[in-house]
């Protein structure tokens, strides 16, 4: 399916589909993690329950414009997010939100609650891990090293992935193609480098927590999908969530750490009952 695009009021276009899913059904806003775009969902398409599969790529990421580092903000993806809706005549949806995504979804719960059906959380709470933040500053903005080929990639990614098990290397070469692009002078990332300056510039201040957004969800069903062996949502953090929300649906799935890729059986289950919570 080809992307289709809108511009939004400050001039930068963007990308999103628009597509039923097995017929259709409750409008579903996919948001992806802080560097992927829309295809971070492809492999959970299968096996969706009739929906009406909403995603997008943020502003500096994929197919949209890039347009500076002052602009990848959470409340400018919101926004963005909203602007898509509003286009698409969508009044209410529910939010899938995979790391980055589900910071958006929450806030948009804080801010635009009466616009969510609900929000599932893929690997991301109000709270993230420090080593988990790290591990991401090492690689945000910059293009890989010593592998100029998409199965050159693929082959070192099991090393790189700690936590990750039993994933087939067919996967692995997957994800390198739809994370990197291959050029003359070898793989490039997909998504605007300035994108690094506000996350390192985020990663050195002060370190904060976002439960009053996690607890302005309440009367919204809500779903947690955690990698068993995840170094940014801990289980501490997770634990938490499902103290002050003993009616979250909640699915842990192993051999997995950030992020599941979200055809895990246990990750599918909890996706399919939060789908049929959100009608």
């Amino acid at each position: 399916m080809s992307s289709q695009f809108l511009t939004v009021a400050d001039g930068a276009r963007l990308a999103f589909r628009d597509e039923a899913v097995a017929g259709g059904g409750l409008p579903l806003l996919c948001l992806s993690g802080l560097t992927r775009t829309m295809a971070d969902f492809d492999y959970l398409v299968p096996h969706l329950p009739p929906v009406r599969l909403i995603r997008m790529d943020y502003r500096g990421r994929g197919e949209s414009d890039f347009t500076g580092a002052a602009t990848y903000t959470v409340p400018q993806e919101a926004a963005d997010a909203l602007a898509l809706l509003d286009h698409l005549g969508v009044e209410k949806a529910a939010v899938l939100g995979t790391s980055r995504g589900g910071l958006i979804g929450m806030f948009l719960g804080a801010t635009a609650h009466d616009r969510l059906a609900g929000l599932c959380l893929n690997d991301v709470g109000p709270a993230l891990h420090r080593p988990g933040l790290a591990k991401i500053m090492d690689y945000v903005g910059r293009n890989p090293s010593g592998a100029r080929r998409h199965e050159e990639l693929a082959a070192r990614l099991p090393r790189r992935m700690a936590g990750f098990a039993n994933v087939p290397a067919s996967r692995w070469l997957e994800e390198a193609r739809k994370h990197y692009t291959e050029t003359p002078e070898g793989l490039r990332i997909t998504y605007d480098p300035g994108l690094r300056d506000g996350f390192v510039a985020a990663f050195q201040g002060p370190e904060v927590t976002a439960w009053p957004l996690f607890d302005a969800l309440a009367g919204l069903p809500l779903a947690l999908i955690r990698g068993a062996n995840s170094d940014l949502l801990s289980s501490e953090t997770a634990a938490e969530m499902r103290r002050r929300r003993p009616d979250m649906i909640f699915a842990e799935v192993p051999d997995r750490a950030h992020i599941p890729f979200l055809d895990e059986p246990e990750a599918v289950a909890a996706v399919r009952a939060f789908v049929k919570a959100c009608q």
